[in-house]
């Protein structure tokens, strides 16, 4: 599933193709993906206007003046950016037809498994954060928000791992389990320690983690996921990258113990017994 980082990459390799633009058309392949497409959409948006795109965790946010476009790539979405002729195949589900320069771009989202989503929220029912997909959701990992003193706080006398709480999304959004897996491992925290039990100054250390592996995963394109490719056709080459995740069995790239693999929340985690106490 494409992670924050994934989403991050897309939001900016979309953005100067959106921008700034005004919806000429849109085209649906079927009902609906996760969800149903909201009904009318042609009709919203078709002479609006796109500001300029944000991201809430996995979402990908493409505001109007009189609401947002919100779009998920579930579990094998991709965007890309096309010439209005290119042809759509059966995975083609979704065109957001723009006005460009030189001409129409179209905004195509495919999506084999169709684990997606196309949501619209009505800025009549407030701002965007409203949304009950986004209302629950924990700091952006990469804002002044977040830090080592918030995830301290938040899991004092929480019993259940630190990778599950930092995982969870009700204290932070979007570190999912490849990256989250990456910063116990640089930050020194074994998984599978009780969440309550971690300390200030480890948490700080965590939440730096945090950062700095988001950072680089998202100037390295991100990971080539099973599905996921960016919107220029190309994958990312973070996961050359891992210290741990998917390296069972292979000698710790720091330590040179074996890395080991566990299920936590039906998830496999990875780590080093030896670097992460």
């Amino acid at each position: 599933m494409p992670e924050l980082p994934e989403v991050e990459v897309t939001r900016r390799g979309v953005a100067p193709h959106l921008e700034g633009r005004a919806v000429q058309d849109v085209v649906l392949r079927r009902s609906g993906l996760r969800w149903p497409f909201p009904p009318d959409l042609a009709q919203q948006l078709s002479g609006h206007t796109i500001g300029l795109t944000g991201r809430r965790g996995k979402y990908l946010l493409l505001p109007f003046e009189h609401g947002t476009l919100i779009i998920h790539l579930g579990m094998s979405g991709h965007l890309r950016v096309l010439p209005p002729q290119t042809l759509a195949n059966r995975h083609d589900h979704f065109d957001l037809v723009v006005a460009g320069a030189q001409g129409p771009q179209v905004l195509r989202m495919t999506d084999p498994r169709r684990f997606g989503a196309v949501l619209w929220h009505d800025a009549r029912d407030g701002g965007v954060d409203n949304h009950q997909l986004l209302r629950g959701l924990g700091v952006e990992p990469l804002e002044a928000g977040f830090s080592g003193q918030l995830l301290y706080q938040q899991t004092r006398g929480r019993s259940v791992s630190v990778k599950q709480a930092l995982m969870a999304g009700d204290i932070v959004v979007g570190v999912g389990n490849i990256y989250c897996s990456e910063s116990l491992f640089r930050a020194g925290i074994n998984p599978k320690t009780p969440a309550g039990r971690v300390s200030l100054a480890r948490y700080d250390k965590l939440a730096q983690a945090v950062r700095e592996v988001l950072a680089a995963a998202i100037i390295q394109g991100g990971s080539t996921l099973r599905d996921f490719i960016g919107v220029n056709g190309q994958s990312g080459y973070f996961q050359q990258s891992y210290f741990v995740y998917d390296r069972a069995g292979l000698p710790c790239r720091v330590c040179g113990a074996t890395v080991r693999q566990i299920k936590q929340g039906q998830r496999s985690t990875f780590y080093c017994v030896n670097c992460q106490k």
